[in-house]
């Protein structure tokens, strides 16, 4: 019962937030009323263990403990999956310095002096909201494959894989 919830809130979400949902694994891009009906109805089914054409309390917690035991397996994996590419050594311990090569390093590539004459566009020494904020829109624009003021998961991908080239 709680993933058809789950699957239903997160396929209303898609339009309004596709990037969200597509990074959580939720649901894909897009979604048809009938196919969402025919998901919630199969959940359903399956949730009605006595087949009553109704869910009682003991047939939501059946399925809510259900669902967190696949959530603390899939947690669980996610853990030793990272773990183990963490432990470079493999002796089955981390290292502080196998642990601090996996965080990134923090460098600051620019001055703030380099940072004001770069966005002080006016150069009147001073950086505006809308100098500041000039910048972003250029990016948030070329990412904007479609020209439609919304940038998909897809949209963001092609646009840090070109930023990468």
């Amino acid at each position: 019962m709680l993933k058809s919830y789950i699957f239903a809130a997160a396929a209303f979400a898609v339009p309004a937030a596709p990037a969200a949902a597509q990074a959580q694994g939720a649901a894909p891009q897009t979604i048809k009323k009938a196919d969402l009906i025919a998901r919630a109805d199969a959940a359903f089914a399956a949730d009605d263990t006595n087949k009553d054409g109704s869910l009682n309390a003991a047939e939501i917690q059946a399925e809510q403990s259900k669902e967190l035991e696949q959530v603390r397996a899939q947690l669980a994996a996610r853990i030793k999956a990272a773990f183990t590419q963490l432990d470079t050594n493999k002796d089955g311990q981390l290292s502080l310095q196998e642990f601090s090569a996996s965080v990134p390093a923090i460098k600051i590539n620019e001055t703030p002096q380099q940072v004001l004459q770069k966005l002080d566009t006016n150069k009147d020494g001073k950086i505006s909201a809308a100098e500041f904020r000039a910048p972003r829109v250029a990016a948030f624009d070329r990412a904007d494959a479609n020209k439609d003021g919304v940038v998909t998961m897809e949209e963001a991908q092609r646009a840090a894989a070109a930023q990468r080239k």
